[in-house]
């Protein structure tokens, strides 16, 4: 460990320890360390600049949210994530990142997700993980490998999907003490959590898992089974009762909007020691999936609406997958941001589009980046200028028959191959009933036109150039001065 990371290290946790005593007083002065620490640093200025907006506004619903953690959640779980997270896989792994990607002029992902299994104690409507069956398994020192692999290339955030991970608890509790540097979110469905791994999460402090809910009792059950959201509430309970952060992740149909979003449920989830929520758009992967379940264009513009009201609003921190793609440039799938190894160790640029010519058991992880697929994804990305439109399958159908043809790639569906040219079939006409709402709401909200074709977009250089610079005006106008910029003693 170098001088600067140790010296962060050390400043951070000083400052959590201070902040705890008043949050609302002293967040402030910790962002005001953090701008400090990342001035010539061009990773996420627009969430700095979020952040730094939001800690100086006492009366702002994420402010209060912010100061809830330090009353909610047990300060060493808080401290090892905050300096997981922000020093390892922002500061250090960054640096790392933008090496890798120079020297080899290939995506470098932020996060990876991968499959430690296919088993899973659920069947649900309209989940692909059901088709690969459960038989499949990444072994300890497969999973261990992947992440000693990433941590070379500056890798330090790790999502668990499947399947259902906490088949694998033994192993998950292994992996984060083994690498106690890292941060490991799972997503899971929350019926395999009870206080004796709520006592080992929080003995290893780095884990963080992510219940999948589809709305309140009526509409999880239908999805997930007789019995699930009663479960679920009960996983939920334990983790609050040992002081862990809880998230939540929703799938979107056409089922269960407005539901899944109404004030009924996010206040019950909220009641439930609930921080965050990731909000998926259903996707039909799989020959069998319910295209029937896809969302209309007017139930995804409310989406569109409706998360950005909860975030204004609401003591919690909502994402939409897909409808916030413009806050993150597009698509950041193909290794740009992520990619997900499957549970045969097949390297999927998404963890929605199972086409791969990469495995993990015949290639590292390196390799697997530079491959005709992932660099189809580079050479592609953003798939389309109006970011509202990100994904190569969902929105713009053709980009992805295009690129499994150049590559070669082949699905990664061991039960039952889907033909891509069927994938893009179920997917066609949705891409043109959603086109002009999405080109109506870009305009609205940019009050400028796009170009379509990727061609057309911001380069990286022409970024860090001319919108860097405003957002870092941003960040200096928020951030509170005392003969200079605030520092953490």
């Amino acid at each position: 460990m170098g001088f600067k990371e140790s010296a962060t290290r050390t400043s951070i946790n000083t400052a959590l320890n201070y902040i705890n005593g008043n949050p609302q007083k002293n967040l402030p002065r910790l962002m005001s360390f953090i701008n400090k620490v990342m001035k010539n640093d061009t990773s996420f200025p627009g969430p700095r600049a979020a952040f730094t907006r939001v800690v100086n506004d006492p009366d702002n619903n994420m402010n209060k949210l912010l100061c809830s953690l330090f009353d909610d959640i047990d300060i060493d779980v808080v401290k090892q994530a905050f300096v997981n997270f922000f020093v390892n896989a922002n500061i250090i792994g960054w640096e790392k990142q933008q090496a890798v990607r120079e020297k080899y002029g290939c995506n470098v992902p932020w996060t990876i997700l991968m499959d430690p299994t296919s088993a899973c104690n659920l069947h649900c409507t309209g989940c692909w993980a059901a088709e690969y069956g459960n038989k499949l398994n990444l072994s300890l020192d497969e999973l261990d490998d992947i992440i000693r692999q990433g941590k070379e290339m500056g890798v330090y955030f790790y999502i668990y999907t499947g399947g259902e991970p906490l088949v694998r608890k033994k192993d998950l509790m292994e992996l984060c003490r083994r690498h106690s540097d890292c941060v490991f979110m799972s997503f899971t469905n929350g019926t395999l959590i009870d206080d004796d791994f709520a006592r080992e999460m929080l003995e290893v402090k780095n884990f963080f898992p992510v219940i999948s809910v589809e709305g309140l009792e009526e509409a999880t059950d239908d999805r997930r089974g007789d019995g699930v959201y009663q479960k679920v509430l009960r996983a939920m309970d334990i983790l609050h009762k040992h002081k862990l952060p809880i998230g939540i992740s929703c799938c979107y149909t056409s089922r269960n909007i407005p539901s899944i979003v109404s004030d009924e449920f996010i206040d019950e989830m909220i009641s439930r020691g609930v921080k965050y929520a990731w909000y998926f758009h259903y996707m039909p992967v799989g020959n069998d999936a319910a295209v029937e379940l896809l969302p209309s264009p007017e139930q995804r513009e409310y989406m569109y609406h409706r998360i950005r009201e909860i975030r204004e609003t609401k003591e919690i921190f909502p994402m939409d997958f897909q409808n916030d793609g413009e806050y993150l440039q597009g698509c950041i799938a193909g290794g740009r941001r992520y990619f997900h190894i499957n549970a045969n160790g097949d390297m999927d640029p998404c963890v929605f589009i199972h086409y791969s010519d990469s495995n993990i058991r015949e290639k590292s992880i390196l390799e697997g980046l530079c491959s005709p697929m992932f660099m189809q994804y580079k050479e592609h990305q953003p798939f389309n200028g109006n970011h509202l439109r990100p994904c190569p399958m969902l929105e713009n159908p053709h980009f992805i028959g295009e690129m499994v043809e150049a590559s070669g790639a082949h699905s990664t569906d061991l039960e039952s191959p889907e033909d891509v040219e069927h994938l893009m079939e179920k997917t066609r006409q949705y891409a043109e009933n959603w086109k002009p709402e999405a080109e109506r709401l870009w305009k609205q909200s940019h009050h400028t036109p796009y170009k379509e074709t990727h061609e057309y977009i911001m380069s990286r250089e022409e970024y860090e150039k001319t919108i860097v610079p405003k957002l870092n005006k941003q960040i200096d106008q928020y951030t509170p001065h005392t003969g200079g910029r605030a520092q953490i003693k």
